[in-house]
């Protein structure tokens, strides 16, 4: 399995304190007022949002929160937000995507140059990494869903590219521009989805032992706190035993 999948199934098992959780709620309600004012603020009618609305319902966002990030946008008093992509490496050479909205490009930059610096990586430069991974839509199901062979033929029946089935659940990608798409076929044949949205998914993958995936943990930890970061990638694997410890 990839691994920003198993970087999921950690976060779960460490837990989210309310905090993080706070901190999680508020990045998803930026992208969903990013989308509504970059597009129509219906959902129905702006496949951005409407991904941007479920991705949050699935983390249990608050109706009213999603409600408020829309009209927020349709009010004309958001801030005007910068989409930006850094990349670089993180201990023992793994590659990291950090993707960010920001008010201010000097402040985010310069933030996450000094987290990259501090926990034993080093910032690269726009393409440095992004060839060790391709962006692609992600549709995740639990278990319950169905077994291998029922949510495989859904997934093939809807479009998709490929599926991860194990124990934890299912991971079905898709082209990204496709997303939309295949994510509607899906529901209409496995109900609700646990979590629709795009992401870079590894080509490479670099392996890591528990020292190594513990300082990795550490950088991510520390770039996710960032208010500005939206999400963080890497393309690391390691063992079932390395996982079991952390």
């Amino acid at each position: 399995m990839a691994g920003h999948s198993k970087w999921a199934n950690i976060q779960h098992r460490k837990g989210r304190q309310d905090a993080a959780r706070s901190k999680l709620f508020s990045k998803l309600a930026k992208e969903i007022t990013v989308a509504a004012k970059m597009g129509d603020p219906d959902p129905d009618k702006n496949p951005r949002l409407r991904l941007a609305v479920k991705e949050a319902k699935s983390q249990s966002v608050p109706k009213d929160v999603i409600e408020r990030a829309i009209k927020k946008a349709i009010g004309g008093d958001a801030e005007n937000y910068d989409e930006i992509r850094y990349e670089g490496y993180g201990p023992n050479g793994v590659a990291v995507i950090v993707e960010a909205m920001t008010d201010n490009k000097n402040r985010t930059a310069s933030n996450v140059r000094s987290t990259f610096s501090k926990n034993g990586g080093n910032l690269g430069e726009t393409g440095s990494v992004g060839f060790m991974f391709e962006r692609k839509g992600e549709v995740t199901y639990p278990a319950a869903a169905g077994d291998a062979d029922t949510v495989m033929m859904a997934a093939i029946e809807a479009g998709a590219e490929d599926v991860e089935s194990s124990e934890d659940g299912h991971i079905i990608y898709c082209a990204d521009t496709d997303l939309n798409d295949v994510s509607s076929a899906l529901e209409a044949e496995l109900g609700e989805s646990e979590s629709t949205k795009l992401v870079w998914k590894p080509s490479t993958t670099t392996e890591l032992d528990l020292e190594g995936m513990q300082k990795l943990m550490k950088l991510v930890d520390a770039l996710e706190d960032d208010d500005d970061v939206q999400r963080v990638t890497t393309n690391f694997e390691a063992s079932d035993e390395v996982m079991a410890q952390l």
